[in-house]
């Protein structure tokens, strides 16, 4: 079975740097890394002639140590990157001038041993998610939303995962098919409304987004394991039901409240930039919202 990809975003002095788990640790974005230490925008082109440089002067099993993993790109989908786990990423680091060097050996060392506290204490990991959120300025009550639908989600690919969706696109065609039966848009639409790129959507839902999005996905586990559905056409069709309940429930919402559910807005959105907002919503009308 398809190991199924975690990618986290990590921060260094304001710079993203990408990372997932991999052989039961952290392997990092090489290219994240050089832009984070050096600022420069050709990252790529950094790396491909740090490469030769490294195996010309007989680091060769430095290249060797590199594994090519699939990482969220810009474009929300996910490419293979050039990573490395810790130890790797510290003799690259090494050869590479810039005065963040030393800082960033130091955050690396860190971000590498709370993987490991997180493997002996996994509530460890709850509890920093939860710090970064507040971090960011998000409220004590969406945060609680936004871990809960982060349980129902895992519990959700779980329930696949034992059911035969065994690939990444497989799960991709899946969360499409509730995200158009509850909000009559796709993920990538959705992104598109609220004008994200790289961020994760779920990230720049409101309360009740979050909340009937939550519905969408436990009612999908409910019915996968009701019809005991076996393989992907069966699991296609529970979540396209499962997307169903919850898009009767938001329609019986907004004709109640005279309200929509689904939102333009994003939390990169300065409040004083209305028409950027209105122009979203006016989005929402072009896709039958």
């Amino acid at each position: 079975m398809e190991e199924r990809v975690e990618t986290r975003i990590a921060v260094f002095k304001g710079k993203e740097v990408r990372k997932t788990i991999h052989n039961n640790e952290w392997w990092f974005s090489i290219t994240d890394i050089i832009e984070a230490l050096t600022g420069t925008e050709r990252s790529r082109k950094y790396w491909n002639d740090l490469k030769k440089k490294l195996i010309k002067e007989g680091y060769s099993e430095v290249s060797e140590k590199i594994g090519q993993l699939k990482l969220q790109a810009p474009d929300g989908k996910l490419r293979l990157t050039d990573c490395a786990n810790t130890e790797t990423v510290f003799r690259i680091i090494q050869t590479v001038p810039s005065p963040k060097a030393e800082p960033f050996k130091r955050w690396l060392a860190r971000v590498g041993y709370e993987r490991v506290q997180e493997i002996e204490n996994p509530e460890l990991a709850t509890q920093r998610t939860k710090a970064l959120y507040r971090a960011k300025g998000y409220s004590d009550a969406w945060i609680e939303k936004r871990m809960r639908g982060i349980a129902v989600r895992e519990e959700l690919t779980d329930e696949w995962k034992k059911r035969g969706v065994k690939s990444e696109p497989e799960y991709a065609i899946l969360t499409a098919e509730i995200s158009k039966a509850t909000f009559g848009l796709t993920p990538t639409e959705y992104k598109n409304l609220k004008g994200l790129k790289r961020e994760n959507l779920r990230d720049h839902m409101n309360d009740l987004e979050l909340i009937f999005s939550m519905l969408g996905e436990a009612a999908t586990t409910e019915i996968a394991r009701n019809d005991d559905t076996q393989g992907f056409t069966e699991n296609k069709n529970a979540a396209r039901e499962g997307g169903q309940v919850a898009g009767v429930a938001r329609k019986r919402l907004e004709s109640r409240t005279g309200k929509k559910v689904v939102s333009g807005e994003n939390y990169l959105l300065e409040p004083q930039n209305k028409k950027l907002l209105k122009g979203r919503q006016k989005n929402l009308k072009k896709c039958g919202r």
